[in-house]
């Protein structure tokens, strides 16, 4: 099930700011480096990130999901003056290139990068944070949305990437990882502690803003 098909999102990278060069460059080599280029935000959901983060005003900021930092500079055009980012991932072959491009932003020094598992790291990072972004192992989507409310101060935003799943979830298949991500959906569609919503983006991105007095 194609949510976006190639003419709709042509035409939607058309009306929307121009991918920065520097994004443009990581797009470009994720593709001809990495297994699994599909997993990059790309152009236009990378300018909805950007936007969002824009409206938010974050002073600190958590990524669960650095791949090769697309996502991560997006996020950081919000970013107020002495603003931080956390970001996390458990494959440290990408350090290094990943911490190039930071560095040609001009952010290295505002964005910590870890390494290891996101469940683990995360409890003993330094909050509340503003705007979470969680674009990780699909199975671990709850616990980390768990951690990241904790963390998170009244009026943050919480994203959640990959909440349609290719088209799956609407079309209800009943493969492990589909409902999986089905049964991560109606928990959160039904968690009165947030206001939430689902935007048809890409492969589906769930917005969560935690409420100040949460409806028990």
């Amino acid at each position: 099930m194609d949510m976006f098909d190639d003419m709709l999102t042509s035409y939607l990278e058309k009306a929307c700011d121009t991918e920065p060069p520097l994004l443009r460059h990581i797009n470009r080599e994720t593709y001809l480096k990495e297994t699994m280029p599909h997993m990059l935000s790309g152009h236009y959901q990378g300018r909805l990130l950007a936007m969002l983060s824009k409206l938010v005003g974050p002073q600190k900021i958590l990524e669960v999901g650095t791949f090769t930092g697309y996502a991560t500079l997006c996020l950081a055009e919000g970013l107020q003056p002495g603003g931080e980012i956390h970001t996390i991932d458990n494959n440290a072959e990408r350090e290094d290139r990943v911490r190039q491009y930071f560095q040609e932003a001009g952010l290295a020094g505002s964005i910590h990068c870890h390494i290891g598992d996101a469940a683990a790291i995360m409890p003993d990072l330094p909050g509340p944070f503003d705007l979470v972004f969680i674009d990780a192992d699909k199975k671990s989507n709850l616990r980390y949305y768990e951690l990241a409310l904790e963390k998170s101060r009244a009026g943050s935003l919480i994203l959640i990437d990959n909440v349609l799943w290719k088209g799956k979830v609407v079309a209800g298949a009943t493969d492990a990882q589909t409902q999986q991500v089905a049964a991560l959906n109606e928990r959160l569609a039904a968690d009165e502690r947030v206001d939430k919503l689902i935007l048809p983006v890409r492969d589906g991105l769930f917005l969560l803003r935690k409420r100040h007095h949460p409806q028990l």
